[in-house]
């Protein structure tokens, strides 16, 4: 089918900032499909139809199909294909559907305005998302650009820098890029002093952990496996840190793979498989309210606010999940088919491991070993802790773990 839909990135400079292709583009089109602010940009011609973009944003898609067979033109902001409605389109339309003409994304312009590499630059984007995706990229040194939801967002990102020990940062807020109203606002996110501005705007963040007399710097965590367990809220119940690193280990998180933490606890392994790759995704399965709302704490304050947490009791509570590239049995591997469901479930070339600590649980470890393999592993961990005026080791419960990869 020859193109009937084109997607042209409009900048604030409108018109005058297309090429000659995407200009004919508009100028050709019998209908002109855009936002508000995009098709004010766009002097109205004698014969097109123009229509404003509107929500929810799955209608507003279905019309822009329906019109297949019309020269339809939709405006964008800068690169339709980096976060855009051409991206979306492109996964909808066969590819000799659509053209697309970009322009400049924001990032770009900002990188131009500010003189950074832009290969050096970490984006996020929180428009339509979290706020707490942001969190994992807290390095000492990393520079982020925040593609914003509006205007709350510069002062929203300076209070969770601050809170996170990131309070002497540098914001920059770059609004209206590429247009007559661009402006930049700067300053440390630590007592953000700019009022509110245009909800259009893009923070660029240079990051600075604090430090000084009575600072705190912030952690920084590494989303290599093993967190400190202090960084977990818990009660206890978590997969300790040397153990939980092994466990991540075996489990091996590879981009866009989906976990299953049966018998969650606080989360831990769910949360540091969800860290490994922004692309990996996590279910955890926990039956006690009060460690589902650790795994709430856990999840935003650790930077994977998209963890699944799902109530109830395996294996009943796995009913209806998406299958899993992988699967943990952290707790209730004692009760009747939670392994077979698992097992059944899991993709081929999928991974599973299971922990026990008591007798009991190590003894199905041992059945399971003899019906499908895999492998057995019994971890003792010590620490040195004070014995008197000197200091001795503390041996912690030996851990049993059972990995298996399913055929």
């Amino acid at each position: 089918m020859a193109a009937w839909l084109t997607v042209v990135g409009i900048g604030e400079d409108g018109l005058a900032g297309l090429g000659e292709a995407a200009r004919a583009a508009v100028d050709d089109a019998e209908v002109l499909i855009g936002g508000e602010r995009h098709l004010a940009l766009v002097p109205p011609r004698a014969g097109q139809t123009r229509e404003a973009w509107t929500t929810p944003f799955t209608e507003a898609l279905a019309r822009v199909v329906e019109r297949r067979g019309q020269k339809v033109c939709l405006l964008a902001s800068g690169d339709p294909m980096y976060y855009g409605v051409g991206a979306t389109l492109g996964r909808l339309l066969a590819a000799d559907e659509m053209r697309v003409f970009p322009a400049p994304s924001s990032l770009s312009l900002a990188a131009a305005r500010l003189g950074w590499a832009l290969q050096d630059v970490v984006p996020v984007t929180v428009h339509g998302r979290p706020l707490a995706l942001v969190q994992p990229h807290l390095v000492a040194g990393a520079r982020l650009m925040v593609l914003s939801e509006n205007a709350t967002t510069p002062a929203r990102l300076a209070a969770l820098l601050a809170e996170r020990g990131f309070g002497s940062s540098t914001l920059h807020v770059l609004e209206h890029l590429g247009g007559p109203r661009e402006r930049c606002l700067s300053g440390p996110a630590a007592g953000w002093a700019h009022a509110p501005g245009a909800d259009l705007n893009l923070v660029a963040v240079e990051v600075t952990p604090d430090s000084g007399p009575g600072r705190v710097a912030g952690p920084g965590w590494s989303t290599l496996a093993g967190l400190p367990d202090g960084a977990f809220h818990h009660d206890g119940q978590i997969t300790k840190q040397a153990v939980r690193a092994v466990t991540l280990g075996l489990l091996g998180p590879r981009p866009r793979e989906r976990l299953w933490d049966v018998g969650a606890g606080c989360g831990s392994i769910a949360v540091e498989w969800m860290r490994a790759h922004p692309t990996c995704r996590a279910v955890a399965i926990e039956d006690r309210a009060d460690r589902r709302a650790h795994i709430a704490i856990n999840r935003e304050a650790l930077g994977v606010p998209g963890l699944e947490i799902v109530e109830g009791r395996a294996p009943t509570a796995l009913a209806g999940l998406a299958p899993p590239d992988a699967v943990f049995i952290g707790g209730g591997l004692t009760g009747d088919g939670v392994f077979e469901t698992c097992w059944q479930a899991l993709r081929p070339g999928g991974r599973l491991v299971a922990n026990a600590v008591t007798l009991q649980t190590e003894a199905l470890l041992v059945d399971l070993h003899a019906r499908v393999g895999g492998s057995l592993t019994r971890l003792s961990v010590a620490h040195a802790a004070p014995l008197g005026g000197f200091l001795g080791w503390r041996t912690a419960m030996p851990v049993t773990l059972f990995a298996a990869t399913k055929p």
